[in-house]
């Protein structure tokens, strides 16, 4: 987070002012309705650009320049502003933080000993004005000078109250947007209504505030970050406020009812020394994937307003103020093409073919497309203009298509109407197409699966010599490795007597590996490795699990009523396979079942009833398991191993290189081990 993003380079005074155009023209339309035909991170390189040209050429400024201007000077509203509403100027690493922080306080005069650290929401800034402690007016930012009157939108926002909880005239500041569910259920609404969806959440809120006569109505959420008397009140609650520190000032308002952000893992702090607000700004950013709504960048602040009153503030920014802008995790690019590949277990899922696009620190040219119907529901073409989002380690999705960047030249995807690896015909019945061979489509990556290091382990079974075995006709899954004799085995080319008993101890002692690695090695659609744990926990037995049924096994904890007959269906489908595995004679109980499903049970073990995420690279005497082995030993401790950190997380085991589960967790007030002091809590296991 150290480097800032490229500038456009403009070559000569022609380049300056088609970008300059550009630039307002992009603002503008952002401003209005949330469209752009830039993303942010494109129109901030763009307006860097034009700043550094003016820089080099300050005889050839024009006065339509977007710098130095609230919203770039392209938005102009009709109801004055008490207080100018002003933006922030950015920063993009540690030392541009510290550059600006030695500036202000070299303006100061003394060193700032307070400094307020706050997420910088990604929405639409708002002055929400109450008179007598009642909601009477909303007005966007506009200019910064005037904005629009949006009261209209009054009653649809959450967390902005109709009253506050005292009877005081003021108005309070913040943010309007949309939430990662409250962005789902409008795109939904739209889509029902004309087929589209919107791009991303902000053009959706910028859209939906202004929106006076849609036949449907979309709700939006506030996050107030300020609260400012009128110029003119002496009343005691408007001097009290006028002397408060921010921090102070941000309590008052949520007193009155109004949603802050202090309830979520990125509260505002209040921090001693530029290292602290360093850290919290990792911390955020940490936490960044896995917010339930949008955030662009942390805001750096004096919090007390004596040091806001001596500073003062540009035309443009506040000079007591800064935006740590974080990487962008969301940008527009072209959708190239749709591919189409059968997975593992006969699924059938398209992939989005895009033009290179560098996002959150990586470049991207795949995406996510999930299904057909996702591609129907959110009406994508190929040459669609798209929006592709990624945050963290979360695979890039193509979040919609940029209608109106449309230009008639986009054609449809082709939806295959054959599987697209054998051929054969398809099965349509469910959201998610499979191929009606369904495993024996993609044998090899089945049987691949399965041997693998976290579900059966077969050691020395490499995807060239399960190639060699399928077409020598000796399997058909990975049951059949089982039933392999040493005669067959030295019929393969380039296998020795040596290579064909080591490959069959293997055999042999996959058969002894626990009914979880087993039930996982089959990949029954819904579960995965931390589920199949669970199954066999619960249930002890691959009898037991054979004859649940969808309510019983809806008692294993993350499996809701969706899923479970979806596992009872593949269940069923996969009897012949599992009838091949017993027969085989391969392990189909879970050691320690019993006692593991009754809590009772449990209490002599280490981590009896306590639920265990685990994080970072491990060390010492945990540096040789994988993350699999790690979540095996917490449940053979008594515990639950989960992935995610949560308020219902116990214990996170935090290794080198944390990340995001390990600022969550601080921010939850989780129990943090490193690995030396988890290997000690469970000695005895190891």
């Amino acid at each position: 987070m150290n480097d800032a993003p490229p500038i456009s380079v403009l070559a000569d005074e022609a380049a300056y002012a088609e970008a300059v155009q550009l630039a307002v023209d992009a603002s503008a339309a952002y401003y209005a309705d949330g469209t752009s035909t830039l993303d942010d991170d494109a129109y901030d390189r763009l307006v860097r650009g034009i700043a550094a040209y003016e820089l080099e050429h300050p005889d050839q400024v024009l006065a339509t320049s977007p710098t130095g201007k609230v919203a770039g000077g392209a938005v102009v509203g009709d109801v004055p502003h008490l207080v100018p509403m002003l933006s922030l100027d950015n920063v993009f690493g540690a030392d541009q933080l510290a550059e600006w922080a030695a500036s202000l306080e070299r303006r100061l005069g003394h060193p700032v000993t307070a400094w307020s650290v706050e997420p910088k929401l990604d929405g639409l800034a708002i002055s929400a004005r109450y008179r007598h402690g009642r909601l009477v007016q909303l007005v966007t930012r506009g200019d910064g000078t005037a904005g629009e009157d949006v009261s209209h939108a009054i009653g649809t926002v959450v967390g902005l109250p109709a009253r506050l909880a005292e009877p005081v005239t003021v108005e309070l500041r913040g943010e309007v947007m949309m939430t990662t569910a409250q962005f789902e259920q409008a795109c939904a609404k739209r889509q029902a209504h004309d087929g589209t969806t919107f791009a991303n959440p902000r053009s959706a809120a910028a859209g939906t505030l202004r929106a006076q006569d849609r036949p449907y109505v979309c709700e939006l959420t506030f996050f107030g970050y300020g609260a400012l008397p009128a110029p003119d009140d002496t009343s005691e609650t408007a001097t009290r406020l006028r002397a408060m520190p921010h921090s102070q000032v941000m309590a008052w308002v949520a007193g009155q009812g109004v949603q802050t952000t202090a309830r979520t893992p990125v509260a505002g702090i209040v921090a001693a020394a530029l290292a602290q607000v360093q850290e919290r700004v990792e911390q955020i950013a940490a936490v960044r994937a896995e917010l339930p709504f949008g955030i662009d960048g942390i805001v750096i602040k004096c919090d007390l307003a004596e040091d806001q009153a001596a500073a003062g503030s540009g035309s443009r920014a506040p000079r007591w103020a800064i935006a740590y802008k974080l990487p962008a995790v969301e940008k527009i690019t072209k959708l190239l093409a749709v591919e189409w590949n059968t997975g593992r277990t006969g699924i059938i899922a398209p992939r989005a073919v895009l033009e290179p696009v560098r996002l959150d620190g990586s470049i991207v040219t795949y995406a996510t497309l999930h299904n057909a119907s996702d591609i129907a529901r959110r009406g994508l073409m190929l040459g669609d203009s798209v929006v592709v989002y990624k945050a963290g380690d979360v695979i890039p999705r193509v979040e919609a298509p940029v209608v109106h960047l449309r230009t008639g030249d986009e054609q449809p995807i082709e939806i295959p109407a054959v599987c697209p690896s054998c051929g054969d015909q398809i099965d349509t019945s469910q959201e998610r197409w499979r191929c009606v061979r369904g495993r024996a489509c993609r044998a090899i990556a089945s049987i691949t699966y399965a041997a693998g290091r976290d579900q059966l382990d077969i050691e020395g079974l490499a995807e060239s010599r399960i190639q060699q075995m399928l077409d020598a006709g000796l399997i058909g899954d990975f049951a059949d490795l089982f039933f392999l004799t040493r005669d067959q085995l030295l019929g393969l080319e380039r296998m020795g007597e040596v290579s064909s008993d080591n490959l069959l101890a293997a055999f042999e002692r996959a058969k002894n590996q626990p009914l979880s690695r087993v039930f996982c090695a089959l990949g029954v659609r819904g579960t995965g490795r931390s589920m199949s744990r669970r199954i066999a926990r619960h249930f002890g037995s691959m009898d037991a699990i054979r004859a649940a049924d969808a309510e019983a096994i809806q008692q294993v904890e993350g499996i809701g009523a969706e899923k479970a007959p979806v596992v009872v269906a593949e269940l069923a489908e996969i009897g012949p396979l599992i009838d091949k595995l017993v027969a085989a004679g391969v392990n189909m109980t879970e050691p320690g079942a019993a006692t593991a499903a009754d809590p009772g049970e449990t209490t002599g073990l280490p981590l009896a009833g306590m639920s265990v995420v685990v994080t970072g690279a491990m060390s010492g005497r945990l540096e040789a398991l994988s993350r699999n082995e790690m979540n095996e030993l917490i449940e053979r401790a008594g515990g639950t191993a989960s992935s995610s950190v949560s308020a219902k997380t116990s214990l996170l085991v935090a290794g080198e290189k944390a990340g995001s589960k390990r600022a969550k967790a601080e921010s939850l007030g989780v129990r943090i081990a490193s690995p030396e002091e988890f290997a000690d809590l469970v000695a005895a296991l190891l």
